[in-house]
């Protein structure tokens, strides 16, 4: 059998780029590919994983028109090569067109000021910044966990010791494709990315996210990820 190493996607211009596939993507591809038709809980059981973990990497292939899906039957291998539809795809939709507001909080922010910010936004990350939306950090419901144990009073505890620091985060720019923001959402298996465009002395400046739900809501917009 063929061994799948990358995917070949065409640009609305007619290029022509090749993306490589994660291992994990890979053993997807081989799992459906030899069970002829699988379900997605099948395919979680097989890699020790549940299936909202795998969620990304089957919109992508099947986006890819790689694998295909019939409702309450499962997934099925339909070949390497993308569909026109999936090339289409990757070169027309981007981060700037499908962003989200960012949900910030300022540099001096309190731990306890962070968690009950978190809360009544609803969300599971928030983008630390300076004057002017420049991002200097990201904090996430682990991190801001991890303090609040143990700290008696957390009114007195700034957010800089919860947060993960610039340069050590992974962001997305306006132009880039949505595929792009999936892979690096799957890569680094963060909830969110800051979307982001340049500042001052080499700066960046937050102005959006992408989250897993952003991929999920795309794709299901799109009718290339149904439901098995």
């Amino acid at each position: 059998m063929p061994h799948t190493t990358s995917a070949i996607f065409g640009t609305m211009r007619s290029e022509v780029k090749i993306i490589e596939l994660s291992a994990r993507q890979q053993r997807i591809i081989a799992i459906v590919r030899d069970r002829g038709t699988v379900t997605g809980e099948h395919i979680a059981e097989e890699l020790s994983l549940t299936r909202a973990t795998l969620r990304s990497d089957l919109a992508i292939l099947t986006m890819a028109g790689i694998l295909d899906a019939r409702p309450r039957v499962g997934y099925f291998y339909v070949g390497d090569q993308a569909s026109n539809f999936g090339c289409e795809m990757i070169g027309k939709y981007l981060v700037k067109d499908y962003k989200s507001v960012p949900v910030v909080v300022q540099e001096h922010t309190t731990v306890y000021d962070a968690i009950v910010t978190m809360f009544l936004e609803d969300v599971g990350t928030l983008f630390v910044v300076r004057e002017q939306g420049i991002l200097i950090g990201v904090a996430s419901r682990k991190d801001l966990l991890k303090v609040a144990i143990g700290q008696s009073d957390l009114h007195e505890v700034p957010i800089s010791l919860a947060m993960t620091r610039m340069p050590n985060i992974t962001t997305i720019t306006l132009d880039a494709s949505m595929y792009d923001a999936a892979k690096k959402l799957i890569e680094t298996q963060v909830d969110s990315l800051p979307v982001v465009k340049p500042g001052p002395d080499q700066a960046v400046e937050v102005v959006g996210r992408v989250t897993k739900t952003t991929i999920t809501r795309l794709f299901v917009e799109l009718g290339s990820a149904r439901t098995v």
